[in-house]
């Protein structure tokens, strides 16, 4: 690789720490990051990869070709230089281009040292607004990060979507309906026939709305439709999180699970029932096995939100 950076240990890096080992929504500022996790290279197809740490968490892409690499997110500020390290084995080429899928710092952190090293960052016009100020994750009951430093914003930012013609690809970055937050993209690379969805679509756990984001449980079903829609039989799919990549039945799974939830909570708030009625229904019990086995965001996190949003 011709960029080469140190791995900081940011705030930002303390709390993807703390995130993993459970820590609650306090974060500690003389804490000690753990030391990050190697980056798995998974061929996805064409020249599409996936890197992927060993908790699933925040999924990248990247793009590779003698015209250099486009990298979809940039995990945590600690994962600078194992992202560089995934990449020296599959090509010499530079990062030129990172797109931001949304404005989570497990997809935002590593921005700042790339941005040092040349790499030119686009996403959405509202993940840049986002940046400034201090970011707030729901998980956990909400968790604050410290404001992404200036150098860490999109240079470039667009309003519907953006195309990059490099290596071959007419690469497409669009924004979808407000689901996870307010300013989702999904990245399309029609010759690979692949999908990356950033956190919109996960495949190992519940949907997380994070609606002090702008985020929305409806815009999500949307959203998820619209990728299904995209998606043909061949059409590989990273999600945000989960592990490997999937296809439109993955998709299908998905969808069927939030629809599901959606009509059962709708059904009793028909019915009259107040949150705390809904909740101790528990109108996800033959969902929980699933699709409740990360602890940090369960239905008890997510049903307040259905219910709120669909009981207006």
């Amino acid at each position: 690789m011709l960029i080469r950076i140190t791995a900081l240990c940011s705030l930002m890096a303390v709390a993807a720490a703390l995130l993993l080992v459970g820590a609650g929504p306090s974060l500690t500022a003389g804490a000690q990051p753990a030391t990050p996790p190697p980056l798995e290279a998974i061929h996805v197809s064409g020249d599409v990869y996936t890197l992927q740490t060993p908790t699933a968490g925040g999924n990248l892409g990247a793009l590779i070709g003698p015209d250099g690499v486009l990298l979809v997110d940039a995990q945590f500020s600690a994962e600078s230089q194992p992202i560089l390290d995934a990449l020296s084995g599959l090509t010499d080429e530079s990062i030129r281009f990172l797109i931001n899928t949304h404005i989570h710092p497990d997809h935002i952190g590593a921005n700042a040292e790339l941005a040092d090293h040349g790499v030119l960052i686009f996403a959405h016009d509202l993940v840049r607004e986002q940046m400034l100020d201090r970011i707030r994750i729901p998980r956990r009951g909400g968790v604050f990060f410290d404001q992404p430093p200036p150098e860490a914003r999109p240079v470039v930012t667009y309003d519907k979507e953006i195309t990059f013609h490099v290596n071959g690809e007419a690469v497409r970055s669009f924004l979808v309906p407000p689901s996870h937050t307010g300013g989702d993209s999904f990245v399309y690379f029609p010759s690979a026939d692949v999908l990356h969805t950033g956190d919109v679509f996960r495949t190992n756990m519940y949907p997380i709305v994070d609606v002090r984001n702008g985020g929305t449980f409806s815009g999500m079903v949307e959203a998820i439709e619209l990728a299904i829609d995209l998606a043909g039989s061949e059409t590989k799919v990273i999600p945000g999180h989960g592990f490997g990549f999937t296809d439109q039945a993955g998709l299908e799974e998905v969808l069927g699970m939030m629809t599901d939830i959606r009509d059962r909570v709708q059904t009793l708030i028909s019915n009259g029932a107040s949150l705390d009625e809904v909740l101790a229904a528990r109108p996800t019990a033959h969902l929980d096995e699933r699709w409740g086995g990360v602890p940090s965001w369960t239905a008890v996190d997510l049903l307040p939100i259905v219910y709120e949003e669909y009981s207006d």
